[in-house]
């Protein structure tokens, strides 16, 4: 199957993010990740911000495979929990969790970033909402959700994310796993109607 220029462009730059969400899209190191000109990627994206828009948009629209939240088999609390752990899971521990802490790190918060950097960033944090907004909406349907705006809830159980990622880029990682569980399970009953 033959992808058109465009698509090319697209997905080396989402591969790029989805290998580093800190990396640079830079009109080079796109157009060179999806062998094209830097002349066909500045037709069809004049701006960088145009091209980190049109990849954050079509993210929105990936169904993740094997998404825990379609397994019926399980209660809304066990479903939203294998959700949350998909998202620490993309991290890893040790090493892993250490780099992508530090790039966040060194990308965003070591320096002022740039009015690009900071869109894609803000991009980026606008998906991962979206992707938890669109679990906990599921288990809105279902009746399980507490009161409560979606993105609030969403929010906070990203924020709970984050702390564990932190966690897992500390030095005593494995030996904080076990509570892991423990803290999902604690966010996501915060969010959730409390069963009899």
């Amino acid at each position: 199957m033959t992808h058109s220029t465009r698509d090319k462009i697209l997905v080396a730059a989402a591969t790029m993010l989805g290998e580093d969400p800190t990396a640079r899209l830079s009109v080079r190191a796109v157009a060179a990740r999806a062998n094209v000109s830097t002349g066909s990627l500045r037709h069809f994206f004049p701006t960088q911000r145009a091209l980190i828009d049109e990849v954050i948009a079509r993210l929105h629209e990936v169904d993740l495979p094997d998404d825990p939240m379609q397994d019926l088999t399980r209660t809304p609390a066990e479903r939203l929990v294998a959700c949350l752990q998909l998202l620490l899971s993309q991290v890893g521990t040790g090493e892993g969790a250490r780099n992508h802490w530090g790039a966040l790190y060194h990308a965003y918060v070591a320096s002022p970033p740039s009015e690009d950097d900071s869109h894609a960033f803000l991009a980026l944090e606008q998906l991962a909402v979206h992707r938890v907004m669109r679990w906990l909406s599921a288990l809105r349907d279902d009746g399980a959700l507490a009161p409560g705006e979606l993105e609030h809830h969403a929010r906070f159980l990203l924020t709970v994310i984050n702390g564990l990622l932190t966690e897992r880029a500390l030095p005593g990682d494995l030996a904080r796993l076990e509570f892991e569980e423990r803290t999902l399970t604690a966010a996501t009953s915060a969010v959730l109607h409390q069963q009899p």
